[in-house]
């Protein structure tokens, strides 16, 4: 297929489709209306989660989140002024919290992420971008080795799909990891991950990229999309209009309220996720870890350490809450009782979740126009491959994936 195509949305996904587009031959324009990365992909964790192929809607999710919800101490937190909206999409999500489709999520998710470190290698090899990216091994910090056993319904999913962790208790755990304090006594560590050292250096080096390999970036708004007889012919900016014979559509949260212009209502909604940034640290830790309590990731980049995650249910249009970045702030205090630092930068995003944890992938009915968005927690991780997948799709190649669980046209 040739002709125009114009990506919609600069974070990880859109970045990977417009690099891998060019790389097949096409004439790509990508559009976003900030910089590179500047919503979920700049503030994520930093984490390329090959091991992230458990859904948050797992059976008993609902009698634990009812439970979270009520305790400002625990990582979920909801805006009560927006539940009654959040209600529909909060139906479809538990009704996706059994046994059986909690297995057909982990299918689709070991799918899209068991290769990430290998696709971001590849889609940065021999690039200003690939410095960004590195190995590195995984752990889960838990209190206690019953804290652990707890889990033990997320360990044998991944147990099945050969994530064995190697487990270490008592002294052995600060032996691997200095900089935890004694709170720390289990510490259950996956090989042979990865991470990027840097995600907004990284987001705008792609789009570099992007441009040393003949495509373009443009600073727009998306705000329509113009159909003729059914497909799409062009988009509407805020700096005019641009025609197109295809688009990518992968604007996150935002692409929402365009997908509705094509007269789809996706249920999609904003995981707010939360980051406290510290820099000049006194510590790092070896490699990355979650912090199994508190539910945030922690990890040593290039410009300091990043303590990542809770989730807040809530608006797109409301600043950011006190309390998550409390439990944050409290959780590091707890685990790294040495650390000191030289200051602390705190951000507030959204991660676009649908109700059964799959992204959408694929052409939108026939209008021309493809979804890459929808990824919850797994942006990152899954952004090199879902691009790739998107750019063989209209480069009339068949994928090597079942692209059944991530079907764009699942909830219409």
């Amino acid at each position: 297929m040739s002709g125009k195509i114009i990506v919609i949305g600069a974070g990880i996904c859109g970045l990977s489709a417009a690099i891998w587009l060019r790389r097949g031959g096409h004439e790509v324009t990508l559009l976003d209306k900030d910089g590179p990365g500047a919503g979920a992909s700049f503030g994520n964790a930093g984490l390329l989660a090959q091991w992230a192929i458990v859904p948050v809607n797992t059976p008993g999710v609902i009698a634990t989140g009812l439970k979270y919800a009520l305790n400002p101490r625990k990582p979920l937190f909801v805006q009560w002024s927006y539940f009654p909206r959040l209600l529909p999409w909060l139906m479809k999500f538990a009704a996706n919290a059994n046994d059986t489709d909690t297995r057909r999520m982990v299918t689709g998710l070991t799918a899209i992420i068991g290769d990430s470190l290998d696709q971001h290698l590849a889609l940065t090899r021999g690039t200003r971008a690939e410095k960004w990216v590195t190995s590195s091994d995984f752990s889960y910090a838990y209190e206690s080795r019953a804290d652990f056993e707890a889990d033990a319904y997320g360990w044998a999913l991944k147990r099945e799909a050969g994530y064995v962790p190697e487990l270490l208790e008592g002294g052995a755990v600060q032996e691997a990891e200095p900089m935890l304090g004694p709170a720390i006594r289990c510490l259950a560590t996956l090989k042979g991950h990865g991470h990027i050292l840097n995600p907004g250096a990284y987001m705008a080096d792609l789009a570099a990229v992007l441009q040393d390999e003949g495509g373009h970036y443009m600073q727009a708004e998306v705000r329509d999309i113009t159909l003729t007889d059914g497909r799409i012919v062009g988009v509407e900016t805020d700096r005019g209009s641009m025609p197109c014979d295809t688009a990518v559509l992968a604007a996150g949260i935002w692409s929402k309220p365009l997908m509705r212009k094509l007269g789809m209502n996706v249920p999609l909604e904003a995981e707010r996720g939360y980051h406290l940034h510290f820099v000049g640290p006194s510590q790092i830790p070896r490699n990355p870890m979650m912090i199994a309590r508190s539910k945030f990731a922690v990890n040593p980049m290039s410009h300091g350490l990043r303590c990542a995650g809770t989730v807040e249910l809530g608006s797109i249009d409301k600043g950011p809450s006190r309390a998550p970045l409390n439990l944050i702030r409290q959780g590091t205090a707890r685990v790294f009782p040495d650390l000191t630092y030289d200051g602390v930068e705190e951000w507030m995003g959204f991660r676009p979740s649908t109700p059964d944890s799959l992204p959408l992938i694929g052409e939108i009915g026939q209008t021309g126009v493809h979804a890459a968005f929808g990824h919850q927690h797994i942006g990152l991780t899954a952004g090199p491959k879902t691009g790739r997948i998107l750019a063989d799709l209209l480069s009339g190649k068949r994928p090597n994936i079942d692209l059944a669980p991530y079907n764009a046209n699942r909830f219409s």
